[in-house]
């Protein structure tokens, strides 16, 4: 199975697992929001392929091959402007969309925050699935369990970060030790996500008015379930 380098980025979704289970009496409603604001994040992946959807979260890849060096960190951080943006531009619609339910104004809780990583990786398949399999994805997946405080930040590993320098040098950059598991201590580097994020205009009113029509119906079977299973339970 060959190896080839490329640059590896997760987007993972804060917050994901408070609000889903506070609002699983409209879960329809929570899951419709999380998704369309994956699927928005993916499309805004320009030039990165979507190799798997994992659960709250998208891991992307992109193959360095004809890239300098020094343009690698370019690419990370523009995906993550752009990925950033996409998110709370349809966090933002959902939220101020004219169903009053909890779930749709609650997402104004969810946050992105992004771990990024150069390495090599080999592509595998199974039963027509590809997925990339190799020490780096590990490595890449380890970043995730961070001690970073702050809700939304990109983190990348040393070797990306190093391979760039130059570039990274030009963004507010905090060093932070880490002890990865199976792998041993390790330094990477973040962002906050604030100091790089593009501003974001208001929804306009007819968007709204799409969004809410969008969302009308897709908590209402999990809340008849739920009450019914509720009247059952009473009754018993």
């Amino acid at each position: 199975m060959s190896t080839r380098r490329v640059v590896m980025l997760i987007a993972d979704i804060g917050g994901y697992t408070d609000y889903m289970q506070f609002h699983r009496s409209v879960l329809g409603h929570a899951e419709a929001a999380t998704t369309r604001m994956l699927d928005k994040v993916v499309d805004a992946a320009k030039g990165f392929e979507l190799i798997e959807i994992e659960g709250d979260a998208a891991f992307l890849s992109r193959d360095v091959g004809g890239l300098d060096e020094r343009e690698i960190m370019d690419v990370v951080t523009g995906a993550v402007v752009a990925l950033h943006r996409a998110f709370h531009a349809e966090r933002r619609l959902i939220e101020l969309n004219m169903c009053p339910c909890g779930s749709c104004n609650r997402t104004k809780d969810l946050t992105l925050k992004f771990v990024a990583h150069l390495g090599e990786a080999a592509t595998q398949t199974i039963r027509k699935r590809k997925n990339l399999v190799g020490l780096d994805v590990i490595y890449l997946h380890r970043l995730l369990k961070n001690p970073v405080e702050i809700p939304e930040y990109v983190l990348v590993s040393e070797e990306l970060y190093r391979s760039s320098e130059s570039a990274s040098g030009e963004l507010p950059v905090h060093e932070v030790p880490l002890d990865l598991e199976g792998i041993g201590p390790v330094r990477a580097y973040y962002v906050d996500v604030g100091d790089i994020a593009a501003p974001l205009a208001e929804p306009t009113w007819p968007q709204r008015i799409g969004a809410t029509f969008a969302m009308v119906g897709r908590g209402f079977p999990y809340a008849v379930g739920l009450q019914r299973r509720r009247a059952v339970a009473a009754s018993g």
